[in-house]
């Protein structure tokens, strides 16, 4: 049964707004930077840490819906706060076909509103609240998915595609 998703707060972009543009390093030693990405549909995925078990169920899973993806004239980033050589590892154990994206000081994950706090056994503490945004070939964001869980992130994803 899919999780419920968390309710989106008013700091996260809405659809229809402008995607916030950025500049990040990828694994394959590029920068990536949104607004070169004009005239395609992204995927941006966020997540916590490279190689953990949820993480490691999105990014599986992203790679394996990856041609549909691109069926559908997108492209899938990967942003967490880990460095360029963790992604390097963590993108060649599990055979990613799309590049990750070092986000270390979180000032992108703070611009989508995806930078929080979390708690995990009463500790509280800051980190990625697991999310990911559907932008359309302008540049606008067409789908926004806020707390969600790892096994439904793609679905919701590829679905946001389709309508589109």
């Amino acid at each position: 049964m899919a999780k419920k998703q968390t309710e989106l707060p008013a700091h996260v972009p809405v659809v229809g707004s402008a995607a916030p543009d950025f500049a990040l390093p990828a694994d394959d030693g590029s920068i990536v930077r949104l607004s070169d990405l004009r005239g395609q549909r992204v995927v941006l995925y966020f997540y916590p840490k490279d190689d953990t078990p949820g993480c490691t169920t999105q990014a599986c899973g992203f790679r394996d819906n990856y041609v549909e993806i691109t069926e559908q004239n997108a492209v899938v980033f990967g942003i967490s706060p880990d460095g360029v050589n963790s992604h390097v590892k963590f993108r060649t154990k599990f055979n990613l076909p799309f590049r990750l994206l070092a986000d270390e000081d979180h000032k992108v994950a703070e611009m989508y509103g995806v930078w929080g706090e979390k708690s995990m056994y009463g500790k509280k503490y800051f980190g990625i609240i697991r999310s990911h945004f559907v932008i359309d070939a302008d540049g606008k964001i067409a789908d926004v998915q806020y707390g969600v869980s790892p096994e439904d992130s793609v679905a919701n994803a590829l679905a946001a595609l389709r309508l589109r």
